[in-house]
């Protein structure tokens, strides 16, 4: 039976390129999330879901009898300073943060059964501060925390737990930053690698994490940036 992996916000940006990955790597993928782009392949499923909703989380689960990935990759950013205020700083830590407890939490016997694994996408701004947004900021420090909780608690029951860092990746999460031609200049000359990352970047390591060839590796954050936290 082919392993499902279940990849929330799996039908635009990073996510997509994960689930397009994983397929290519012989898994099942289910996207989770609000939207898909019309170009998706058709191969991928696509469940329309508020990963925030606990009700509409465990039904679009109901009929997965075994899980074998689970990669959290729904995110928000709010931009003009909503963030600092608290109904934007819940909300981006809700969809950010609270989600992945929220799936993994529904999804965990299911894991267990399969021996899965799970991937939350953190990001570079899990170490840095940013001035612009509080709350992404926050939210992704915490999915470090939950990210080497959950790998400490779920790993007697076989299920290990890692996360990414990207870095500048082109999506439209970052558009704001490539199409302002002085802070792509500045992003780009501290780069060691010389250029933004694409989506793909991500999905590859994505990939290794949920292969058997990282079957000894759990609770790590590797950072897929370019070499920008490093320079």
């Amino acid at each position: 039976m082919t392993r499902v992996a279940v990849v929330t916000g799996g039908g635009t940006g990073i996510g997509r390129a994960i689930a397009e990955e994983l397929l290519q790597a012989g898994l099942r993928p289910v996207c989770m999330g609000k939207d898909a782009d019309d170009d998706l392949d058709p191969a991928i499923e696509f469940r329309k879901v508020d990963v925030t909703s606990a009700a509409e989380v465990r039904d679009a689960f109901g009929d997965l009898a075994e899980i074998g990935v689970l990669v959290n990759g729904a995110g928000i950013i709010l931009h003009e300073g909503a963030e600092f205020g608290s109904a934007g700083f819940r909300k981006v830590v809700d969809v950010n943060l609270n989600a992945c407890q929220l799936t993994t939490e529904v999804a965990l016997d299911k894991l267990a059964a399969a021996r899965g694994c799970v991937v939350n996408i953190a990001s570079m701004w899990s170490f840095f501060g940013s001035a612009r947004n509080p709350a992404y900021t926050a939210s992704k420090a915490g999915v470090v925390g939950l990210t080497r909780a959950h790998a400490a608690a779920f790993a007697e029951r076989g299920v290990r737990v890692n996360a990414v860092a990207p870095g500048w990746i082109e999506t439209r999460l970052s558009a704001g930053a490539l199409h302002n031609p002085e802070r792509s200049a500045s992003i780009r000359a501290r780069l060691p690698l010389g250029r933004w990352g694409q989506p793909a970047d991500v999905a590859r390591g994505v990939k290794f994490l949920c292969s058997k060839d990282a079957d000894y590796i759990t609770g790590i954050v590797l950072p897929i940036d370019g070499g920008f936290s490093i320079a």
